[in-house]
Parts: C-alpha cells; sequence; structure tokens
C-alpha cells in the first residue's frame, strides 16, 4: 500500500503537465479524463501527506521517552497520535480503491411493474416514491421524466396509483454512489389492495439506476434517430390531449425506444426522451464491454443486472431483506418511507470490503 502512495505526487504532476498540452486543452474527452483522475487523485495525496506528518511526529515522540524529563508529556500523547495514523490508514485504504467511473454522476432511475399484475404497479409506485423520499432526505434533485400509469380499484370501493413504468432525472454529488446497488429485481410480499379475503400475494418490480451520459461519451448520430410526435393520453392539463407534444425517440441501431409526455411543450419533452435514451445506449454499451467480466462481479455485491433479485419486503413482518449481504431490518415502514441509509450504508461497506480483500489493502 504504501508503495503506491510514492507514486501519486509524479502521477499528479503528470497530469497537470499534461493539461498544459494545446492539444489536450482542445480535446474535451482528454480534459474530463485528466480531471476526473486528479479529484481521486488529490485527497488521496493529502491522505498521504498527513499519515507521513503524524508518523515523523510519533517517531520524534518515541526519541523523547528516552528524555526523563519529556517522557511522561510524550505518552500522554503517543496513544491518540496512534490512533489518528490507524485511522489515516484506513482511510487511505478506501482512497486506494479503484473508483466507478461514473461515480459523482447524476443518474436516470427507472422502475418497471414486474410479475404481479396490478399488484406490481402499485408496488412499482411504491418504490418510487421510497426513492423519492430518499432524494430529498439527502438534498438531492429529484426529476420526473416520464411515467405510464394506471387506476386500481381495489376491494371496498378503494383506489390507489400504479405505474406500468416510471422514470425520474436524481441530481446530486452522492446520488450515483449512494443508489448504484439499487438495480435488480425487488419483490414484495403483503395482502393486495384487489384481494378480498386477505391472502397475502407475492409479486415484483425491477429497477435500474443509469447513470446519465456525457455528449463526448455517446455520440448519437442525428439520421440514426425516428422521432415520432404524438397527442399525450392521461393526466397534465387542459392541452395535453389537444396538442401533439408526447415524443417518442427510436435509435435504430440499437432499437433503444424512449417516451415522454409529461410536459405539455414538445421540446421539453423531447429533451428529456433524449437524456434517457443517452443514458440507456450508456448503460447498453457499459454491459457489452464487461460481458466478460461477469463472473467477476456476480461475486461481489450484484452484478447490477435487473434480472438479478436482490431484495424482499415483507409487509406482516414489517421486514426488508437484502438478499445479497444477508441483510435483515424490522422497519420496512420507515424503509418505504425513505429511511435507506442503514441499507445503503450496508451495501456500500460490504462492496468495499470484497475490493479491499480483491486488491490485497
Amino acid at each position: 500500500m504504501f508503495e503506491r502512495l510514492e507514486q501519486i505526487q509524479p502521477r499528479i504532476d503528470e497530469l497537470h503537465a499534461r493539461l498544459l498540452d494545446p492539444s489536450v486543452s482542445r480535446d474535451p474527452r482528454q480534459l474530463k479524463e485528466i480531471n476526473r483522475e486528479l479529484s481521486q487523485l488529490q485527497p488521496l495525496a493529502e491522505a498521504a501527506q498527513s499519515w507521513k506528518s503524524k508518523r515523523q511526529e510519533l517517531t520524534d515522540l518515541e526519541e523523547l521517552r528516552s528524555d526523563p524529563e519529556m517522557k511522561e508529556m510524550a505518552e500522554a500523547e503517543i496513544p491518540d497520535l496512534q490512533e489518528a495514523i490507524s485511522t489515516l490508514e484506513e482511510d487511505i485504504r478506501l482512497l486506494l480503491l479503484p473508483r466507478d467511473p461514473y461515480e459523482g454522476r447524476n443518474l436516470i432511475l427507472e422502475v418497471r411493474a414486474g410479475t404481479g399484475g396490478d399488484e406490481a404497479a402499485l408496488f412499482a409506485y411504491d418504490l418510487f416514491r421510497m426513492y423519492a423520499r430518499y432524494a430529498e432526505a439527502n438534498g438531492w434533485r429529484f426529476e420526473l421524466l416520464s411515467r405510464s400509469e394506471i387506476s386500481v380499484g381495489g376491494a371496498g370501493g378503494k383506489s390507489a396509483i400504479g405505474v406500468k413504468e416510471i422514470c425520474a432525472s436524481v441530481s446530486g454529488e452522492t446520488a450515483y454512489s449512494k443508489l448504484r446497488f439499487e438495480s435488480g429485481v425487488h419483490r414484495v410480499q403483503r395482502v393486495p389492495l384487489t384481494e378480498s379475503q386477505g391472502r397475502i400475494h407475492t409479486s415484483a418490480a425491477t429497477v435500474a439506476i443509469l447513470p446519465e451520459a456525457d455528449e463526448v461519451e455517446i455520440n448519437i448520430n442525428p439520421t440514426e434517430l425516428r422521432v415520432d410526435v404524438y397527442r399525450a393520453s392521461g393526466p397534465g392539463g387542459q392541452s395535453v390531449n389537444t396538442t401533439d407534444s408526447a415524443v417518442r425517440i427510436t435509435h435504430i441501431p440499437t432499437g433503444t425506444v424512449v417516451q415522454c409526455q409529461d410536459e405539455k411543450s414538445q421540446h421539453k419533452n423531447k429533451a428529456k426522451a433524449m437524456k434517457v435514451l443517452m443514458a440507456r445506449i450508456l448503460a447498453k454499451q457499459e454491459a457489452e464491454r464487461h460481458a466478460e467480466e461477469a463472473e467477476n462481479r456476480r461475486a461481489q455485491v450484484g452484478s447490477g443486472d435487473r434480472s438479478e433479485r436482490i431484495r424482499t419486503y415483507n409487509y406482516p413482518q414489517n421486514r426488508v431483506t437484502d438478499h445479497r449481504i444477508n441483510l435483515t431490518l424490522y422497519k420496512l415502514d420507515r424503509i418505504v418511507s425513505g429511511e435507506l441509509e442503514e441499507m445503503v450504508t450496508g451495501l456500500l461497506t460490504d462492496h468495499q470490503a470484497e475490493l479491499l480483500k480483491a486488491h490485497d489493502l
């Protein structure tokens, strides 16, 4: 570990030198990559410098123990200094771990109803609201991009809103790092709204966390897009059903289709749809690029594949279980209200432990 620390400052100097190169300053992709690496290395360099400084302090104090007049003072300060060094070493180990290339990005959150009919649509909407509340608690911006909702009638005349699919943009410095392990199948066990005899049913919804794509990453040729406009349906105001404001964009090479109709403005719907389209294409490219690493990824917290069952929400027992890390919490009511931090922290801690082991740190 400490040999790697010696390589940090020379690498920082090299990156700063590259920023002065005119050919680099004219290349947005290179600029972005260099600045991203610098942002990762600077905290590590500062921690390494602090560690070296405290190690020198400890050496000096150890020498003072041989002085009868300074021995008591030195021995009083040494334990605190040793604890500070130990904490710094743990911080450095974590900083040395390879960072996800999309850390710090904004993201696209997609929730889709899975198996279970109307109950799955209700559960999908519950999950979406859970993430919206968690985003609010973290101070992130949470913007609805598109939705396909249904009204579900229940026993006794009750009704509720469900969604076949719903999509939002989540903006915040820590949004992706905290939510990236949410992709997968979420299963619910509860008495559905439509159930008149009190029987517990099992249904599911899928969640996808997609990092937002930059234009320098995804170069979409406009001639490869088919853009259709049509009259929106459903809620949205007086003019939503009287103008061709809804937009459907098809990326012909990949067959990716995105549609948006929530805004009254066709231009706004198109902008939102393009944001989702770019995120989906980036996710598709990333999945293809790392297909050969599937076994290695499954050995960690999870592949992030939306077909992987990751969590069960059991309402009768007020229980939520994450199957990847065998974490069970008996506070489902609070979790679906947005108190996800304990679950998120457990996933991140487990992921870091696996990385530390894999990289022998």
